[in-house]
């Protein structure tokens, strides 16, 4: 069964501060599954490095005030558009990314509040019948 995946969480230096998050266990999984990785920031048209982003008002904000909202959007559905190619019905995602978060995102006040909701990515995967998850539901994946 091929999985939607957070580049980041397969050790892709895509972060937006150039980083990856290489997520422990993720090698179990690679032997029974098709990991299709993606990096829906960068898909949208965004560097790496490039300036941090939180959800404010339903917009994705910069922390210097810039409204991303549409490079987020194309983003997401570039990421939409890999999974219906690949097939794929499951998404392991980044938590709390403004893209890719599943259950929490940052608030948009730049002071790591978190609040319930979903990344653009994770939203419109979930809109669309991909299940999401985020990497701390990697034992659960079906």
């Amino acid at each position: 069964m091929p999985i939607l995946v957070s580049a980041c969480l397969l050790g892709v230096r895509c972060r937006y501060d150039g980083a990856s998050r290489p997520l422990p266990g993720i090698e179990k999984l690679m032997e029974t599954e098709t990991l299709i990785p993606v990096c829906p920031e960068q898909a949208g048209g965004l560097p790496t490095p490039r300036e941090p982003c939180e959800i404010r008002d339903g917009r994705a904000v910069t922390a210097s005030g810039r409204d991303v909202t549409e490079i987020y959007e194309r983003g997401a559905a570039e990421a939409l558009r890999l999974a219906r190619l690949y097939g794929c019905r499951t998404a392991l995602l980044k938590e709390r990314s403004p893209s890719c978060g599943c259950r929490e995102v940052y608030d948009g006040s730049f002071t790591k509040t978190l609040v319930p909701g979903m990344g653009f990515t994770a939203a419109l995967l979930a809109q669309n019948g991909v299940a999401v998850y985020g990497e701390s539901d990697i034992p659960d994946i079906p």
